[in-house]
């Protein structure tokens, strides 16, 4: 609080001395500022160093590697073929940079999934160049946050976890990472904005922006209030040439908790509350057709039968405006204020309909696995979906793999490297809805499909809440 009050000082003279005539005793209050001469060194330097050195040492450097080993030919034993084609065959090792926070004094850390996706090797460096080997306990793609656990050591320093809710536009905050590998990094800015979405980095799409310097290396660290508080962890930047330009994105802390919250527990996946409906932007052309005042808020589009909504009361056309008190601004907002609630509860609702305000209690409780998944593999025969898996389609694989709009058919949830399946293009959470007209409604329908040899293949497929159907030869 005394950084901010002293900061504030300097811009509270400036506006009194050019716009004086303007503001009610602003002459008078800057006659009275100058009238004070500092009294002490605490009055005359400012530093944000209290608050660094505080969370410095619970901010770490995060490198993970994962070594392939490729099938090498045996004419590559002989020194004599070595000499002309070279080491042919021999392990390549892929690494990946980042930064982490730890959050617990037993070694729990957090960082970016995308910092460690992938790899099967992680060392954690701190501050006083301790370095530790940590296991991956937990990965949660869908936010992109992974938590690590430190091997040996205890009583390690853990960052106190603030409030993201409480952030305001203009707080000042500090940024610490390890940019493009130099070595652990302080940058200062402030909060540019507050529930960023449409931001494309995951699938809760509710970022804290800010302007302080974050980097290449940056990725799972540190974002922290003036009290020394985590506030955020830094994960993106917007950036056309892959540096710094002052728009930084950071995963709010509150969502960080969830996660954090389910690895102490023992989980290794994160539930989370599923709502059961369709939703959609607020546009201005629907905000004046149902009387609001502004284009805010989530429209509820469709309710899925026997789903969290339907038993709560929300209907087409419903527009929630709130959850617990917290506003609604757009689908994205609601995902992220359902996200950070713990499944087994009740959340309140803020809803408008027919330009009247009502609350409905939302029961908070996962997507049920209905059907079951019944998983296959397609590893054999002439179809171009060998090496996919597939699952049934249920609200909760769904939930899992973002799978939006279409309600039926069999969902790829992996797919082989140089694979069939892969030249063919699919991607996790497509949907398989037919093949050559028959519908796919579940996984024995596909086995039986792709057990037949065709003259060709005539697919359709659901990805990104669009249908699009491709025919190739057979």
């Amino acid at each position: 609080m005394t950084v901010r009050r002293f900061a504030a000082l300097p811009a509270i003279m400036l506006s009194a001395v050019l716009f004086g005539a303007a503001l009610p005793g602003a002459s008078a209050f800057a006659q009275a500022v100058q009238r004070q001469v500092p009294d002490s060194r605490q009055q005359i330097v400012l530093s944000y160093a209290p608050v660094v050195k505080r969370v410095i040492p619970a901010v770490v450097n995060v490198y993970a590697s994962r070594t392939d080993r490729r099938p090498q030919n045996p004419l590559f034993d002989d020194p004599f073929f070595r000499q002309f084609f070279g080491q042919n065959g021999r392990p390549q090792t892929q690494q990946s940079l980042g930064s982490g926070v730890i959050v617990d004094s037993t070694g729990l850390v957090v960082t970016n999934n995308h910092v460690i996706d992938g790899m099967t090797e992680v060392k954690v460096a701190l501050s006083d160049r301790r370095e530790f080997e940590a296991e991956i306990i937990l990965r949660d793609p869908r936010t992109d946050l992974a938590i690590l656990r430190l091997k040996g050591g205890k009583d390690f320093p853990a960052l106190e976890v603030g409030d993201s809710d409480a952030l305001e536009v203009g707080d000042v905050v500090l940024a610490i990472g390890n940019p493009f590998g130099v070595g652990q990094t302080v940058t200062q800015g402030i909060i540019s904005a507050l529930a960023r979405t449409q931001v494309g980095i995951s699938d809760y799409g509710f970022f804290i922006q800010t302007d302080a310097a974050i980097n290449p290396g940056n990725s799972g660290g540190a974002l922290v209030d003036m009290n020394g508080r985590l506030v955020g962890l830094n994960s993106a930047i917007y950036s056309r040439s892959g540096g710094s330009v002052g728009i930084g994105f950071a995963i709010p802390v509150n969502m960080v908790k969830v996660v954090v919250a389910t690895a102490k527990g023992g989980g290794r996946q994160v539930r989370r509350p599923w709502l059961g409906a369709t939703l959609q932007s607020v546009s201005r052309e629907i905000a004046d057709s149902i009387g609001l005042e502004r284009p805010a808020g989530a429209l509820v589009a469709d309710v899925i039968e026997k789903s969290a909504a339907e038993h709560a009361g929300l209907k087409r056309g419903d527009v929630i405006t709130a959850v617990d008190g917290q506003a609604v601004e757009d689908p994205e907002s609601l995902g992220f204020r359902l996200g950070t609630k713990t499944v087994g509860g009740t959340a309140g609702l803020g809803i408008l309909r027919g330009g009247k305000p009502i609350m409905l209690p939302l029961k908070l409780q996962v997507a049920p696995e209905t059907p079951p998944r019944e998983e296959i593999k397609i590893s054999s025969g002439r179809s171009p979906f060998i090496g996919a898996t597939f699952v049934n389609y249920s609200p909760a694989v769904a939930e899992e793999y973002s799978v939006e709009q279409v309600r039926e058919g069999v969902v790829v949830v992996d797919v082989a490297d140089g694979s069939n399946a892969q030249s063919l293009g699919l991607q996790k959470g497509d949907v398989i809805v037919s093949i050559n007209d028959a519908k796919i409604g579940r996984t024995k329908d596909m086995e039986q499909a792709t057990s037949q040899r065709r003259l060709f293949w005539q697919i359709t497929i659901g990805r990104g809440g669009q249908l699009f159907t491709t025919v190739i030869n057979g």
